[in-house]
């Protein structure tokens, strides 16, 4: 373009001097309106600062709560509960309170007759004791995304008060609904809740670790597990 502009405007200094500004103009306001035309992209860790916690209600397609017990003094034997429903309350690095539900009917070892047995009042009793709950009481923000927590945790109608480490792994929007990820990996002694199988004879270990992962997703939008 300039090519054209006659000579004695180009060596006219007040007139190339207007020009310069007129081009530098005019390319800031294109750039501006590129800019704002972007979409802003929001990290999956990033939510708003608010000191009224956000309610979740736990996914139960997504969710789990897993147990591992040493098995005849050797190996380490897991089985995993599939039925986990409840609520999570949650301000980032500010506070957490979670009520859960785990059904015990749901325990899964991959073995149909282990299964059986797990259920039986040997175990978790499924008929006389169908749930198992945790329900906080208080949590203490450890450090970016971990808590200290402490609850009433019942297993087969014993209530235990225990603290569990919880870390609340991302939040994200993906799909257009808010989501949260739990995890929670903790031990306890069975026989405290009245589950001895085994303890006595060593057959089975005493000390459980157990870890539950959780993803918690807005109020009315979370898949229902298939009957």
């Amino acid at each position: 373009m300039i090519r054209n502009f006659p000579t004695q405007v180009l060596k006219n200094a007040s007139i190339r001097h207007a020009l310069s500004v007129a081009f530098v103009t005019t390319f800031l306001v294109v750039a501006t309106g590129f800019s704002q035309q972007e979409p802003s992209v929001q990290s999956a860790t990033e939510t708003k600062s608010t000191n009224t916690p956000t309610t979740f209600e736990v996914d139960d397609v997504h969710s789990m709560a897993l147990f591992r017990v040493q098995h005849m003094g050797a190996g380490r034997f897991w089985g995993i509960f599939n039925d986990v429903s409840g609520t999570i309350q949650y301000t980032p690095e500010k506070s957490l309170s979670l009520n859960i539900t785990i059904q015990t009917e749901s325990v899964d070892s991959n073995n149909e007759q282990l299964d059986r047995h797990l259920k039986s009042p040997d175990f978790f009793n499924s008929v006389e004791f169908p749930q198992m709950t945790f329900v906080s009481i208080s949590a203490k923000h450890i450090e970016s995304g971990r808590f200290e927590v402490v609850g009433d945790l019942t297993i087969h109608g014993v209530k235990k008060r225990i603290t569990v480490p919880i870390e609340c792994s991302s939040i994200s929007k993906l799909g257009g609904k808010t989501r949260a990820g739990f995890e929670a990996s903790f031990e306890i002694k069975r026989s405290d809740f009245g589950v001895s199988y085994g303890v006595e004879k060593k057959v089975l270990g005493d000390e459980t670790r157990i870890i539950v992962s959780l993803e918690g997703i807005e109020p009315g939008s979370a898949p229902k597990r298939k009957e």
